[in-house]
């Protein structure tokens, strides 16, 4: 079992992140946050695929404009990503976006920070103190001779103090770096000094191909030792492809029930069925399944030595032979089939379990 720390809460709009709430899944927009139509669009197949709360970036005042619709329309709660101008972020909260994205201290002076404030006490709405290893500030780079989580944490306490000095502590914080072995350390630092809910991930992880095992093990190996409360999973190009990764972090570390979950073998020199062929047209079935009140395991295995044990382990499943293979339902060998007849067994099953237990 995984203990979590109970973290202090904080309400991003119908979202509560932290205090003993379920791991909150994020992602960010990759359009023009002024093209509202495009932007809208995105956030909904974000929210398809199973995101929580997005993160939008706001450039300019006609960014900020948009949100007036965005925020309203938006499936999700929004959070404004604001660096530089706190005439933006106050902007931003205006416009009613349910969360901030800045670090306090390099939006200016002090009464710039106080005017932020003022703006998000009104609406009670949280800040995000987000620090990344590429831009830590540059006294922090020049005390600890480049970035460090020894650093990365200076600079963290030093946004949340600031904050606090104004009297306010809804807040979230991150330590991301491009280096799972830095953020690994920075994140356990922080953990360890303060109550504040954390937001994970590992910042410019990459395209698919790389970004999907840096966020796995850096995400993953957090959560496993109980730190974070919300995770962001950063791919380069559409970001709906994180959402289906985030959720897999989630389930195999048991912090997520699964709706829905596959298992197959990898096959090797027993398998004597096209064993691939069928877990992929499985799969690609299992995406398509509308929600379930009750969880679904299916299992396609594909010879007689681990396959029958593992089948009947799962709701369905299937265990291949040469050029046959047994049905099972619920762990009972229910028919013995040719190859060819295998997946229409299997799919006709799956289709009458889904027809019994389809979320009204």
């Amino acid at each position: 079992m995984i203990h979590r720390k109970n973290t202090k809460a904080v309400q991003v709009g119908s979202v509560k992140v932290g205090g003993g709430a379920p791991i909150v899944i994020q992602s960010m927009t990759n359009t023009d946050t002024r093209d509202i139509v495009s932007t809208l669009a995105q956030i909904h197949s974000l929210a398809k695929a199973g995101c929580e709360i997005v993160r939008l970036a706001v450039l300019d005042q006609d960014a900020g404009e948009a949100l007036k619709i965005i925020a309203v329309d938006s499936p999700l709660p929004v959070i404004a990503d604001i660096h530089f101008d706190y005439r933006l972020a106050i902007q931003a909260v205006e416009q009613g976006v349910h969360g901030l994205r800045l670090n306090p201290g390099n939006i200016g002076a002090r009464w710039k920070v106080q005017e932020v404030v003022k703006a998000v006490k009104e609406r009670q709405i949280p800040i995000r103190i987000g620090v990344n290893a590429g831009s830590l500030e540059k006294e922090l780079l020049e005390k600890y001779g480049g970035p460090t989580a020894e650093g990365m944490v200076e600079s963290a306490l030093g946004h949340i103090r600031l904050l606090e000095e104004e009297g306010y502590d809804k807040i979230k914080v991150s330590l991301k770096a491009s280096s799972v072995p830095l953020m690994l350390e920075a994140y356990r630092k922080i953990h360890e000094v303060t109550e504040y809910p954390l937001h994970l991930g590992v910042t410019e992880a990459g395209t698919v191909s790389s970004g999907v095992v840096k966020s796995a093990i850096g995400i993953g190996t957090l959560l496993a030792e109980g730190i974070g409360d919300t995770i962001r999973v950063s791919l380069t190009g559409d970001p709906v492809r994180e959402i289906p990764v985030a959720l897999e972090i989630l389930h195999v570390l048991d912090l997520r029930q699964r709706s829905v979950e596959l298992i197959s073998c990898p096959t090797c020199g027993r398998t004597q069925v096209d064993l691939a062929g069928l877990a992929e047209q499985v799969e690609e079935r299992l995406a398509q399944l509308p929600p379930l009140d009750k969880p679904l395991k299916v299992a396609v295995m594909g010879c007689a030595v681990n396959g029958p044990g593992e089948a009947r382990e799962a709701d369905y499943g299937i265990a291949g032979g040469k050029g046959m293979g047994l049905l099972f339902r619920k762990g009972e060998i229910v028919a013995r089939l040719p190859e060819h007849e295998l997946l229409a067994a299997l799919l006709h099953e799956i289709e009458e379990y889904v027809k019994e237990h389809q979320r009204k």
